[in-house]
């Protein structure tokens, strides 16, 4: 049987062989036929070539009869079919051109000779074979550059764009024990609504947090987005992720909220920007991206804040192993709303009219500089050092207006935080006017907002040592020190001061066996430190790192709203210890354990334990 088998390749194969030259010489006969008939005007050949279902049906037969593979078949095919469609790019382009050398030709020999003169135009073989290989060649550069003859590759713009993104799912366990203070005010909650009434005829609290009740929470955190290179040097961004709220330090979604009952959830436009890079050394960038400054802990900035408005960044090694660096920025955190203003004409002071406030933008500006130093390619140290300004961040009290209703508006109302967590010490915003239709002055209602009682200068002072003896398990010690030069406890202490709707200062004193106010007990400072021992990076299985860390950050020693949200659950005068410890599950999967215990600096008692479990995929 296999004797017989063998006859008949060898007999398929000479005939194989015979019809591909065949088909090879059709081309050549039809342009041999048309210069015979046609020797007047000559022209590249018209002739198809190899028909692509002739070769396929060839190719067809050599398989039947066992002599090739049917992966080495296709492969042929798929080349005939390439090559074909290359060919008939190229004859196409060459007869236009030598139609067009030829009317030039005979357009020229009849300018040049006599009436009556009769030309027999002649384009040389190797003319013609010269503008075949041209049109090729200009041919499949442009499908190489296009991709369009290339199987498996993106076209050209399509590679300029790089894709990327991760998915984060958390089980967090939130435990409180007895003895927290009830009394915690959300500030927040009052400054992004209604005004809150102080005046002792109101008989409903203000809002506060929970500081007693255990919650259970299951999350998930999505973040997708890309980088476009628009051209050299320039670079663009943008990513999509989840969230609860537009809060700008936290990318978590809270499943079964929004509603519930399978409710679908937002995302949120979390960076775009532009980035010019003439270097490696150099960078700006507008738009909303990443925090521009190097911070080794969340102390100062959480680690999913981005950024608005301007950054330059500069480095540059002075000698082997030794990068000094340089960060400059100003990024806009409040606009006032165009048409912010009255509406009551408060005294009168427009004539009964409407009348508009002045802006009240607030910004912050940054520089950084400091020093990366390698003592060997796998141990570094590094240090830096920052100062922040926030401008117009300070809450300030009003003009005397009159509020009659949550409607009323005073002319600092829009000093207050837009956003917050909890922590920074506020004072109340309105100087309010007695109602003098009021018989009973115990009756007017003292409709209030809240702004921070300080300013906000902070420096901050960074650190990092990576020990990597024992590559791939590395060592690294991290440290940061914070202290808000603009606080000033004296004229903090001055707002504890009664008014006619009791005192300006609003939180941050310090508990009393009778249960009375004390003196305000916030402060600066802040400071952490942190060990990390494991892989620098966990990517592959079985990668794996631990943690240990302690925190202390006093209440104004840095706006709350820009801080960690989870240590303490978010904010200021929190103090405590972290431990936790990360594996590689997969290539791009690992799973994540963290403990935090946190507790009040200033004020009321207040204590959390928080649990948090993560599975990570990166794409």
């Amino acid at each position: 049987m296999f004797d017989k088998k063998t006859d008949t390749a060898r007999r398929v194969l000479p005939l194989a062989v015979s019809m591909c030259a065949l088909t090879l010489a059709v081309p050549a006969l039809a342009q041999d036929g048309e210069a015979t008939g046609k020797a007047k005007r000559p022209q590249v050949s018209r002739a198809k070539p190899v028909a692509p279902n002739s070769t396929t049906s060839l190719v067809n037969l050599l398989i039947k009869q066992g002599v090739i593979t049917e992966e080495q078949g296709t492969a042929l095919i798929k080349q005939a079919e390439d090559e074909s469609y290359v060919q008939r790019e190229a004859a196409k382009g060459a007869s236009a051109r030598a139609e067009e050398a030829a009317k030039a030709a005979t357009a020229a020999a009849a300018a040049a000779s006599p009436p009556g003169t009769k030309h027999v135009t002649y384009v040389p073989e190797i003319v013609k074979r010269q503008l075949r290989d041209e049109i090729k060649r200009e041919v499949m550069a442009k499908a190489e550059k296009e991709n369009w003859a290339s199987p498996g590759k993106y076209p050209e713009w399509a590679q300029r764009i790089r894709f990327s993104g991760d998915i984060r799912a958390r089980y967090e366990g939130q435990f409180f024990p007895t003895g927290n203070d009830p009394r915690l005010v959300n500030f927040n909650s009052i400054n992004t609504g209604n005004p809150y009434d102080l005046s002792d005829a109101n008989p409903y609290f203000a809002p506060t947090l929970n500081t007693s009740q255990d919650r259970d929470r299951a999350r998930f955190r999505l973040r997708v987005g890309a980088d476009i290179d628009i051209a050299d040097n320039v670079l663009a961004g943008f990513r999509f992720a989840s969230g609860d709220s537009n809060s700008p330090v936290s990318l978590n979604q809270t499943m079964g909220s929004n509603g519930g009952n399978f409710s679908k959830y937002a995302l949120w436009l979390d960076r775009a920007f532009i980035r010019y890079q003439p270097s490696s050394d150099f960078s700006f960038s507008v738009g909303r991206f990443d925090n521009p400054f190097w911070s080794p802990t969340d102390l100062v900035f959480h680690r999913d804040l981005g950024f608005d408005g301007f950054a330059a960044q500069l480095k540059h090694e002075v000698s082997p192993g030794i990068t000094p660096f340089i960060v400059a920025g100003a990024f806009p955190t409040f606009n006032s709303d165009l048409n912010v203003g009255y509406n009551i004409d408060q005294n009168l002071i427009k004539d009964g009219l409407p009348g508009k406030f002045p802006s009240n933008d607030k910004w912050m500006y940054g520089v950084q500089a400091g020093v990366g130093v390698k003592f060997d390619p796998q141990s570094s140290f590094r240090l830096g050092v920052a100062y922040y300004d926030f401008t117009n961040t300070q809450g300030r009290g009003s003009t005397p207006c009159y509020v009659f209703g949550t409607a009323d508006v005073c002319d600092t109302d829009q000093t207050r935080p837009s956003f917050a967590q909890k922590g920074n010490t506020y004072r109340t915003l309105r100087n309010i006017l007695a109602d003098p239709s009021l018989t009973n002055p115990a009756q007017q209602p003292a409709y209030q907002y809240f702004g921070l009682a300080s300013q906000f200068r902070p420096v901050v002072v960074s650190g990092q040592v990576d020990l990597g003896d024992f590559h791939p398990v590395h060592v690294v010690i991290d440290g940061e020190y914070v202290n808000n030069t603009a606080f000033d406890r004296n004229a903090i202490n001055a707002l504890s001061l009664t008014n006619a709707f009791g005192p300006s200062l609003a939180n941050n004193n310090a508990p009393t066996p009778d249960g009375s106010t004390g003196p305000f007990n916030g402060g600066n400072q802040g400071w952490m430190t942190r060990v990390t021992v494991g892989h620098k990076q966990v990517k592959s299985l079985w990668d794996w790192n631990v943690h240990v860390g302690y925190k202390y950050l006093e209440s104004d020693a840095m706006i709350d709203a820009f801080v960690d949200s989870d240590f303490g659950l978010g904010g200021t005068n929190l103090k405590g210890y972290f431990i936790g410890g990360n594996l590689g599950l997969s290539d791009n999967v690992w799973a994540s354990l963290r403990y935090m215990s946190a507790n009040n600096i200033a004020g009321g008692p207040y204590s959390v334990d928080i649990v948090q479990f993560d599975l990570n995929a990166k794409f």
